[in-house]
């Protein structure tokens, strides 16, 4: 469960979260808001990285966030950006998390050779990694599925849900968030 209480954000004089409560039970949640309205924001302090002006959050177990950005490696193939986050006695796991993603077929592409699309599904798929290394307790994705096909979208959260830890997602698909446990507006 993800709880948050009183939580308020300002960026020097705008006030981003204003006294924020929520709680979200396990289960995958999407995050929904026009831009700007704060979701990355939210996500932030939930992964420890944006320390907010007030407020607190609880969640269970150390989280793992998904950047906005793909912030893939020059000169690593999809395989060798997986492989990086994971222990050495587990990287052949790099296999399982781009098959997670659709992507087993293109385990030797390198960035400049992979769509929008593929390039995010590669940086989930290290990010799915990278919190299976860690023993991660909740994911943070922002915006996991920007340039993904829709019906692939849907097969890959499926196999989210699948991995049994809670999911805090934002999207401006509403019929991606629609394919979510809840969905909360901010």
């Amino acid at each position: 469960m993800i709880q948050v209480r009183g939580l308020t954000v300002c960026y020097g004089e705008r006030t981003v979260l204003d006294g924020l409560d929520m709680i979200l039970p396990d289960g995958v949640s999407c995050l929904t808001a026009p831009s700007g309205a704060g979701k990355t924001t939210l996500l932030r302090v939930l992964a420890g990285l944006l320390k907010p002006l007030q407020g607190s959050v609880e969640l269970p177990g150390r989280p793992i966030l998904l950047f906005q950005e793909d912030r893939l490696f020059p000169g690593l193939s999809a395989w060798g950006q997986v492989e990086w986050v994971l222990p050495k006695p587990r990287r052949d796991e790099a296999g399982y998390f781009l098959e997670l993603v659709e992507l087993g077929g293109d385990r030797d592409k390198h960035p400049e050779e992979l769509s929008g699309g593929m390039a995010r599904r590669v940086s989930l798929a290290r990010c799915l990694a990278a919190g299976a290394a860690l023993n991660a307790g909740v994911y943070l994705l922002d915006e996991p599925f920007a340039g993904v096909d829709p019906e692939r979208a849907a097969r890959i959260l499926e196999r989210l849900r699948g991995l049994g830890k809670p999911i805090l997602l934002t999207a401006h698909s509403p019929d991606l968030a629609a394919r979510c446990d809840r969905i909360v507006e901010l």
